[in-house]
């Protein structure tokens, strides 16, 4: 892909890398902190790759000082983690004790974040429901309750850090949470029709039961934020999904079909339902009755409920008509084009190859629909071996440095020659960490983590990507030189308190022909429309801040 070298990237444009709770806090019994679904489901045999779970990770609950001088080293704009909602109300009900330590632990890390000149970019929840509710009353399958708590949750974090926090995700992946935790039974609570993974659960229909309440507690999360935090607090709040580039597997109408198809059930049945205020009527097609629905009163609640579009997303899939697989619209993923090559370099993820053409195509796709600004929140790929070659090795992460360079050239492409607003991007993961159902095996930091001894050794790609943005940015910030590793000191063993299948998602809509998934073979980039972009990218950011 031809480097852009003289475009830069909008002023006041977010960049940082992303992290979730579970996945690098560890200290699972620290502070008052409450059990979350993850905690019980990574101890069960066969439920992760290695046999391991969360109760370290990467130590960084306790480590957050030298993670937050890792950032500060990096010198990034911004960076986006999550809380623990059993760390803030262990029990996690709106009739259950807030933890004061929980507060006082996240009050701390922002405010590091602050005095450093990072911004932090806050997700409520990344997929780690207090365990208590799960029990008490099923969770995410229980409306009336769980949109309750929810909702009080986002209220008590709006007011402990919202003088502070200016940028809000209320939901990440509901996709993965949804189909992944009560469809497929990989992922925590681990709920299934098959008998061999689940004692317990319903893949036709608790999936899309799941799915409709996530929307509904996102919903009811915003509008508390608008009302009562945001007329004060200035912020913006948002839901990320989860979605890769669905093109046909050539150009037969079957198969154009089915791209469509596969994007409805992988991020129209969220985005639509968010943005457009309707479901797709694909899903209505092929689930019927088992579709859900809003009352009109809550359609008015859900629609327009997200300030931006939050998007995470990795891949490319070609899509074929044919499938049995209901969670991917019956429609079957592969790699291989009609000519037996593969569609990029194969990644340590079976789910996942180098594809920069699909990010550009997913960005023009999903602005033309939504028509709202778009932030990146998560992208990243996991190198094949990582975890078996020594470190020295590990940190010359060419196939990372390679996905990475064509992503960021596709994001300033479509800004810059099809006038798409991408005003953020945060690479997926500023640590390698616990990658939920593959353990520790699958890797996707730009930072190496030893997970004997804590150290940290930035990669080639967190050199790759801070440069980058050092000579896109509008407004250059001073990156110091990166050290070989940062040393992070072992605590004491008397101090110690603790000792994937990922699954790609994808996407699809019934759209215009101008949103038509690309076919293969005729994969050349959109053209640059000039004045015209540049008008069009003014007029959608003023029309953002007239919303």
């Amino acid at each position: 892909m031809a480097s852009l070298p003289d475009h830069k990237l909008p002023k006041d444009f977010l960049w940082g890398f992303a992290t979730a709770a579970f996945q690098i806090e560890g200290s699972t019994d620290v502070d008052d902190r409450g059990k979350s679904i993850w905690d019980d489901f990574s101890r069960l045999p066969g439920k992760t790759a290695d046999g391991r779970n969360g109760d370290v990770a990467t130590d960084s609950y306790r480590l957050w000082k030298e993670d937050l001088a890792l950032l500060k080293q990096y010198g990034v704009k911004s960076y986006r983690f999550s809380i623990s909602w059993s760390r803030i109300i262990p029990l996690g009900g709106r009739n259950d004790p807030v933890n004061p330590k929980g507060i006082e632990y996240y009050n701390g890390f922002i405010n590091g974040l602050l005095e450093n000149g990072i911004i932090p970019f806050l997700t409520l929840y990344h997929w780690d429901l207090p365990q208590a509710l799960h029990d008490r009353y099923g969770g995410w399958l229980n409306k009336d309750e769980v949109v309750k708590d929810y909702t009080n949750y986002a209220k008590v974090c709006f007011e402990a850090f919202g003088d502070r926090v200016k940028h809000w995700l209320t939901i990440n992946e509901p996709w993965c949470v949804a189909i992944l935790g009560y469809g497929r039974g990989v992922f925590a609570p681990g709920r299934s029709s098959d008998r061999q993974r689940s004692p317990e659960g319903n893949s036709s229909t608790e999936p899309w039961i799941v799915g409709h309440h996530i929307i509904l507690a996102h919903a009811h999360a915003v509008k508390v934020y608008r009302e009562q935090f945001k007329p004060t607090q200035k912020g913006q709040i948002g839901i990320t999904l989860n979605g890769d580039w669905a093109m046909p597997y050539d150009d037969t109408p079957e198969n154009i079909d089915a791209a469509q198809h596969a994007l409805d059930f992988a991020i129209g049945w969220y985005a639509d339902s968010v943005h457009l205020g309707f479901y797709p009527p694909y899903m209505r097609e092929v689930l019927g009755d088992r579709m859900p629905d809003f009352t009109p009163e809550e359609w008015e609640i859900v629609k327009g409920s997200s300030d931006f579009y939050g998007m995470n997303t990795y891949t490319t899939n070609l899509c074929r008509a044919g499938g049995d697989d209901e969670f991917q619209g019956n429609v079957d993923y592969t790699f291989t084009r009609p000519d037996e090559t593969q569609l990029g370099p194969q990644a340590q993820s079976p789910w996942l190859q180098d594809y920069p053409q699909g990010f550009r195509a997913l960005l023009n796709y999903i602005y033309k629909r939504y028509k709202l600004p778009i932030l990146v929140t998560e992208n990243g790929f996991s190198v094949k071996g990582e975890s078996d070659i020594p470190i020295d090795e590990a940190v010359k992460d060419d196939a990372r440095v390679h996905y990475f360079q064509g992503t960021t050239e596709a994001m300033l492409s479509a800004i810059h020659e099809d006038g798409v607003d991408v005003q953020a991007y945060f690479p997926w993961s500023l640590l390698d960490n616990f990658e939920w159902a593959d353990g520790y095996i699958t890797r996707f930091g730009v930072t190496y983590v030893d997970y004997e001894t804590q150290k940290r050794y930035p990669k080639d790609s967190a050199k790759f990507l801070i440069e980058w943005f050092k000579e896109h940015e509008t407004i250059p910030t001073a990156i110091e030189q990166l050290p070989t590793s940062v040393d992070i000191p072992r605590p004491k063993l008397a101090d110690r308190t603790n000792v994937s299948v990922a699954s790609s998602a994808s996407t699809t809509v019934k759209g215009s022909n101008s949103s038509s998934p690309v076919i293969p073979g005729k994969e050349t980039p959109v053209k640059s429309r000039g004045f015209k972009s540049r008008v069009n990218r003014y007029v959608a950011a003023l029309v953002a801040l007239l919303k």
